[in-house]
């Protein structure tokens, strides 16, 4: 298998993105920044909750026979008694993420997503790729942005507009009706999306945080099959590169609205 990826925080904070891979494994999680004024109840912060579960569910995947959804459960309530005790883990911006977990395991190629980040696999003999990723979370934020688009991004409106809108998401968080993710309730792992494929079957995969998968799911520059074959010809920085451009060239976010200008971005590509 060979395992490429890269990573790179919007500028002027820390990366709340986390990717790792083993021989048989990756995880990718894309952490839910909290937007300035308001608070998460935690003094860790989302890159700290982000980089404690991957790095937990990684050892957990090269380790135990469990499932995915099950390694998920046990994560978040391991990370959560970290930091129980100083954090006020009822709050309900305590931080969360995103995530997807691929593993393969004797000839077969399991994977879980919860919340939006995107997996991408490539089939033998399918000219597009399968694209596995859950959209509550955009369904439900639809309802509620349109305040948010109207102003332009970096104005003083917008930023007060998305702290209002990222508080308003809140409230459907984990919760039948609204958007699962991880954070601190460990029946959140239920609601992922699993499946599975027989290893022969799959060339590649990827996966993508959602500041990586704008290039095609918000800028519709590029397809699924375009990302894919810049990531396999020209490596994940180059997709990271022309998101970028993109974001460079719509910084008032006249052409594409968005919450974050730049957002922290990462692509995990593997071949077999």
């Amino acid at each position: 298998m060979r395992v490429t990826f890269a990573t790179e925080a919007a500028p002027g904070r820390p990366n709340e993105d986390f990717v790792a891979a083993a021989p048989d494994a990756a995880v990718l999680l894309d952490g839910a920044g909290t937007p300035p004024g308001s608070d998460s109840g935690c003094s860790h912060g989302v890159a700290w909750y982000s980089r404690t579960l991957g790095s937990t569910l990684l050892t957990a995947m090269s380790q135990s026979a469990g499932t995915l959804a099950e390694l998920l459960s046990v994560g978040i309530k391991s990370v959560s008694s970290l930091h129980d005790g100083t954090c006020d883990l009822a709050h309900p911006g305590s931080p969360s993420a995103t995530v997807i977990m691929l593993r393969h395991v004797n000839d077969t190629l399991e994977w879980l997503v919860l919340a939006d980040s995107v997996l991408l696999l490539d089939v033998v003999e399918a000219a597009e790729p399968v694209v596995v990723c859950d959209d509550r979370e955009a369904q439900v934020g639809a309802l509620h942005r349109a305040e948010m688009d109207s102003f332009a991004s970096g104005s003083d409106e917008h930023v007060s507009a998305h702290r209002r809108y990222v508080e308003t998401l809140r409230s459907y968080r984990n919760r039948d009706g609204g958007f699962w993710v991880a954070a601190t309730d460990p029946l959140a792992a239920d609601q992922a999306l699993t499946g599975s494929m027989p290893a022969d079957r799959i060339r590649a995969a990827a996966l993508l945080s959602d500041g990586a998968s704008r290039l095609v799911d918000r800028f519709h520059l590029a397809g699924w099959r375009q990302a894919l074959d810049i990531l396999d010809q020209h490596g994940a920085a180059e997709l990271i590169h022309q998101v970028r451009t993109a974001e460079h060239s719509d910084l008032h976010g006249h052409r594409w609205p968005r919450g974050k200008t730049l957002d922290d971005a990462t692509a995990c590509y593997l071949a077999w």
